[in-house]
């Protein structure tokens, strides 16, 4: 990386911070602070879930017809869906904030994708830890030297490398596409939310904008089963499950695309709710001062006064 681009970065770095500083950037995640702290813990859990020994489930030597896949490298390694599900939307929301402005919308979305991101990832990993399903290329973790052996109750006696075993053990649901579509998937609902792509006003070509992310999704749910580190149901599970705490996460923080307000947070329209609400106190105030006022002759008709004279 040349001295001017990393000048240029630190230059754009220093300027957000300023302008968030500015807009009251430190008083917004002041006020979300139990969110923040709650989001550290869900980080810690799942950093200590990888410590943990996954479930061993029974493998017998019939099982073996449909894990005999060979072993083969990572298409798309992890070290990449955390670049484009997690660093890429990031950097979208900050493009989008030296755009706008606008303090509350690159907080809630920063907030929300980890929010959605981490709870996809503690799930997952839990899911796997339990279940211990064997991965399609089981056997050649299982048996490097491609000779079986079984137990008195056929179940697989594995002399290869313990942590490629256990890694082996963890099928189910597929982590890369549970990821993928937690992180893509938020990033599909704001660009929605962003461009108004449902308005009713018939422009389909923004649907390019809100797909593209769930197509990458998609693809790299594909790279798993062809790279033999999953089973379909494997994919399909953790697409499911990724996208569902996307939306979840970002219906938490943002409208539904669909919504008119769609394109700003929820946080961002506190205060004038706030400041209705207290003009409508003050306006009701006011009437039952006046009706308090009125005398009471003034609510008598001519006729009840008329008989009251007599």
């Amino acid at each position: 990386m040349s001295s001017s681009t990393k000048g240029l970065i630190c230059c754009t770095l220093s300027q957000i911070a300023s302008s968030m500083m500015r807009s009251n950037g430190m008083k917004v995640a002041r006020t979300f602070k139990y969110d923040w702290l709650v989001l550290m813990l869900l980080v810690v859990i799942e950093y200590s879930l990888h410590f943990i020994h996954p479930f061993y489930c029974f493998v017998g030597k019939g099982m073996m017809t449909n894990l005999m896949y060979p072993l083969k490298s990572d298409t798309v390694p992890f070290w990449a869906v955390l670049i484009y599900a997690l660093l890429l939307p990031m950097v979208i929301f900050v493009v989008m904030y030296l755009r706008k402005r606008d303090i509350y919308d690159l907080h809630h979305a920063v907030l929300g994708l980890w929010y959605s991101t981490t709870f996809t990832a503690v799930i997952t990993d839990a899911i796997k830890l339990a279940v211990g399903w064997p991965r399609p290329d089981f056997f050649w973790r299982c048996f490097p030297d491609g000779k079986d052996v079984y137990d008195q109750w056929g179940n697989v006696i594995c002399h290869g490398k313990r942590n490629v075993i256990d890694d082996g053990h963890k099928s189910f649901p597929s982590g890369h596409t549970s990821w993928s579509f937690a992180g893509l998937g938020f990033l599909s609902l704001y660009l929605a939310g962003k461009i108004k792509a449902f308005d009713h006003k018939g422009h389909v070509a923004k649907l390019c904008i809100v797909i593209f992310p769930l197509l990458v999704a998609s693809l790299v749910g594909v790279s798993r089963l062809d790279d033999h580190r999953h089973h379909r149901q494997d994919v399909i599970v953790g697409g499911l499950l990724g996208i569902t705490l996307a939306v979840l996460c970002y219906l938490q923080v943002f409208p539904p695309p669909y919504h008119a307000q769609g394109w700003r947070p929820y946080a961002e329209n506190v205060p004038t709710r706030q400041a209705m609400e207290t003009q409508n106190e003050s306006r009701l105030g006011e009437r039952s001062s006046a009706i308090g006022c009125i005398s009471p002759t003034a609510s008598r008709s001519p006729l009840d006064m008329e008989s009251g004279g007599r």
